[in-house]
């Protein structure tokens, strides 16, 4: 064993990237100094050294946007703090559109930009030459100027960042070599190296693209795969100067940013080369891959479209940078649902160096705290489950994955590759029925169905897309007649034992400690009152509960619920969703249909609204839960995967006297959203009190033994003021599509951002949801006196606010 080298700490950091170090940074920067880094060679080694540096602010979700704001605040700050430069050099950036639809995706993100609060400009194509005099414009269309980004040198940053954490304790060892994680009871313990072990109460994994590799040895799953990232670094270029912004070209997959007088220019090509099938050698450290000219040939094209000059011009080194991706282009941060405090942040998909600072405050008050102290959702670690993992399933992803970095934004883009994944016992049916699917955790589920000669494929577009008018046949059928729904991807957790009722409680808002064949909609809160989940809890029997919760959240919400069971509670959790298919037949025929196939009584008095119960359907018995997700009479059942085609084909062979039609998960978010019902993760957030979800009514204040965040809850309510809140808007002219995370204007100022959108053909106009936020109080008279507007690709449009559902199933019928 080394000399002095150490055998505990509180915290193990493992790998010295820009991420590890920002870690250490900001523990220690939170008084928590007993926090050793270890290195498997140099500081920056591994991806950070070789990345280009870029720092752009906007992200489509606004915590990630304010995870980089913070980025930038940090670097411009770092050199004073710790004598370290950091090359960051605030020189704005400039976006360029070559295409119509690619304008639109610009305006789009000015209008988003603003609504977070990032300074941009629309600007015309020669005030982009302007700002960057060696493009060439005659192909443009427009651009966006946003002052507030810049660039930093990846190795001086990090540097100035390590100095930061040893100024405040930390210790920093490099050429140590982790090759193993010790653990006791479901909980790490600490680290073994090749220089000895280290006791720990935490480790956090920061080791770049050797993470997977880490989290392999304690059984954690960190989908990540390398693919190669090449840029080229030319000699002085006439017209470029130290301040020159940096330029993306998305159509053409490039940016550039200057470097010595000259311009580095790299991008993302559509179809990636994925790299380190094998295991990544662990002396990978400042080294690259062979120059791959092919590969980058598209990206040389389009450069040389944009910049004549680089035609001219000495390319002085060909850089091919290995990098992780992650299945869906966003990084992975938090504690390992399968390990105690076991923390990891990796996977950035060459967006760490504008992620880092923010990133690594994120997750160190993840670590201080025990918990997120802000919405992370679309980076938790728990959106994935161990099945992400496959390594044939990582490498055919990253292919597509690293090319989303420029690809348009289409709404409602899907993924391609790595597909069929996850499929329900109905898959074939529906393809055969003109299914057109989509993807959500793995499950390929029915977004639409195409009519006779119709090809089941969405064509992109901005407005209407070629779904339009079947989602419309869809949404009818449900509101007239009967739609029948596969939701067989919904998650399903069984909870039981002699404890379960009493530990359930204190995890839920609502009571559900109930009568026998009740189901209870609930939130489970954080000590902030916010939202973790919402769900449907089902009680089957005294000591038996089953929960449905949404098909993104099943590894996610049983870790919170585990985490919050009593250490000495006799109670057992268990993912059960493979188990059930779940059919949901709703609309106003639900009940004949229904009682063709059960000898079970299905009247109101009988069966009210919120009454599970076990009952026979054709030859299977399932369980039948009243409950809607689009505002008519219907019933989710949750039938055992074995009996699901049978149920399917005897609802279908009932139902043709009824008209029932098959329906997509499209069709049912443009229902939800006609009726106000909030969704998690974009209504309902770790940030969003119930009292600002307008879900009060599912709170149990009173209940014997309270519940987690029942204080800030109340705290919440006795505000003198409500300075946010969702709140339903339609656009008053029926031709434009929302898409969500468009800006909402009161009085010509901006009021929030639409937070899910779709077109409602009962309505006959789009619907959203929308967080509105206003410091002197968002209450009736705000709502009822201000002049809304949405605004649509830098068009507004007159909005009317709704304070109860539009949708009044009394009064209104789909449009024909």
């Amino acid at each position: 064993m080394a000399q002095n080298f150490p055998t505990q700490a509180q915290v193990v950091i493992v790998g010295g990237g820009i991420i590890g170090c920002s870690v250490a940074y900001h523990l220690t920067r939170l008084g928590w100094t007993d926090v050793v880094l270890l290195e498997q060679g140099q500081l920056s080694g591994g991806t950070t050294w070789h990345a280009a540096g870029l720092v752009g602010q906007l992200r489509s979700h606004a915590n990630m946007t304010s995870l980089i704001k913070y980025s930038t605040q940090l670097y411009s700050e770092l050199e004073a703090e710790t004598g370290l430069a950091t090359g960051w050099k605030n020189c704005g950036s400039v976006s360029v559109a070559r295409t119509a639809d690619r304008m639109t995706v610009l305006k789009r993100t000015a209008a988003s930009a603003r609504a977070q609060g990032v300074a941009i400009e629309v600007i015309s194509p020669k005030e982009a030459q302007d700002l960057w005099p060696v493009m060439a414009i005659e192909d443009l269309a427009g651009a966006v100027w946003l002052p507030g980004d810049g660039k930093a040198n990846p190795t001086d940053l990090t540097q100035s960042l390590a100095k930061g954490a040893r100024n405040r304790g930390a210790r920093i060892i490099e050429r140590v070599r982790v090759t193993g994680i010790s653990v006791a009871d479901g909980v790490v313990t600490g680290v073994e190296t090749d220089q000895g072990t280290i006791s720990a109460e935490i480790v956090v994994n920061c080791a770049g693209q050797w993470a997977r590799k880490v989290g392999q040895m304690c059984g954690v799953s960190v989908p990540l795969h390398s693919a190669e990232h090449m840029y080229i670094v030319t000699d002085r270029i006439e017209g470029v100067h130290p301040d020159l912004p940096v330029m993306r070209d998305p159509d053409g997959y490039i940016y550039f940013k200057e470097e010595v007088g000259g311009l580095v220019m790299g991008g993302f090509e559509p179809e990636a080369k994925p790299w380190g099938m094998a295991g990544i050698p662990d002396d990978f450290e400042f080294a690259l891959l062979p120059d791959d000219w092919d590969q980058f040939e598209i990206l040389m094209q389009s450069a040389l479209q944009r910049v004549p000059q680089l035609a001219t011009s000495q390319v002085k080194k060909f850089y091919n940078g290995p990098e992780s991706f992650t299945p869906d282009n966003n990084f992975i941060l938090g504690e390992a649902p399968e390990l105690k405090n076991f923390y990891v942040g990796a996977g950035f998909n060459s967006m760490g160096i504008a992620s880092a600072g923010g990133a690594g405050r994120a997750l160190a008050e993840w670590i201080v705290n025990g918990a997120p102290t802000m919405d992370l959702w679309p980076v938790d670690i728990r959106r994935f489950a161990n099945f992400n993992n496959n390594p044939r399933w990582l490498h055919d992803r990253v292919k597509e994955t690293l090319g989303l970095h420029y690809a348009m934004p289409w709404p409602n883009r899907e993924l391609d590759t790595a597909r069929p994944f996850r499929r329900s016992p109905l898959y074939d049916r529906l393809a055969a029925k003109g299914a057109c699917f989509g993807s959500k955790m793995g499950w390929e589920r029915a977004n639409w169905f195409a009519s006779e000669g119709e090809e089941p494929v969405t064509a992109y577009a901005f407005g209407r897309q070629n779904w339009h008018e079947a989602v419309k046949r869809e949404m009818k059928a449900t509101r007239e007649a009967a739609g029948i729904f596969d939701q067989t991807s919904f998650a399903k957790l069984l909870v039981q034992g002699r404890d379960a009722a009493s530990a359930l409680n204190r995890i839920c808002a609502a009571d559900i400690d109930v009568a026998v064949g009740r189901s209870i909609y609930t939130g489970l809160l954080n000590a902030r009152g916010g939202y973790e989940s919402d769900l449907t809890v089902l009680r089957l029997s005294a000591d038996r509960f089953l929960l449905i919760t949404g098909s993104a959240q099943p590894v996610h919400d049983a870790d919170w619920i585990r985490k919050n069971l009593p250490a000495d509670a006799h109670v057992t959790l268990t993912d059960v969703t493979s188990a059930y298919a779940v059919l949901a037949l709703m609309g106003p025929h639900a009940r004949e249909i229904l009682s063709r196939l059960t000898s079970a009584d299905l009247s109101n008095a009988a069966f009210p609204f919120a009454t599970v119960r076990e009952i026979d359907i054709g030859y299977a018995t399932a369980y039948a839960n009243r409950m809607t997700y689009v505002g008519e009479l219907g019933w989710e059942l949750i039938v055992p995967t074995e009996f699901a085609v049978g149920v399917y084909e005897a609802l279908h062979e009932v139902g043709r006297d009824f008209e029932l039609r098959d329906c997509g998960y499209y069709a049912l978010e443009a229902l939800r959203l006609e009726k106000g019902y909030r969704a998690w993760s974009r209504e309902l957030t770790p940030d969003i009190t119930p009292y600002e979800a307008g879900l009060s009514f599912a709170l149990s204040l009173d209940k014997s033994g309270g519940f987690i965040g029942r204080d800030a809850v109340i705290a919440a309510r006795e505000k003198s003021v409500q300075t946010r809140r969702i709140v339903q808007l339609t656009v008053d002219d029926p031709s434009p599509m929302l898409w969500g995370g468009e800006l909402v204007l009161c009085d010509g100022k901006p009021a929030g951002e639409v937070r899910s959108a779709a077109y409602g053909h009962t309505l006959g106009r789009s619907v959203a949801l929308c967080l509105i936020e206003q410091g002197s109080g968002v209450d009736r008279a705000f709502l009822e006196s201000g002049r809304f507007e949405v605004e649509l690709a830098g068009v507004r449009f007159p909005a009317t606010v709704h304070l109860s559902p539009a949708y009044d199933p009394k009064g209104l019928r789909v449009k024909a």
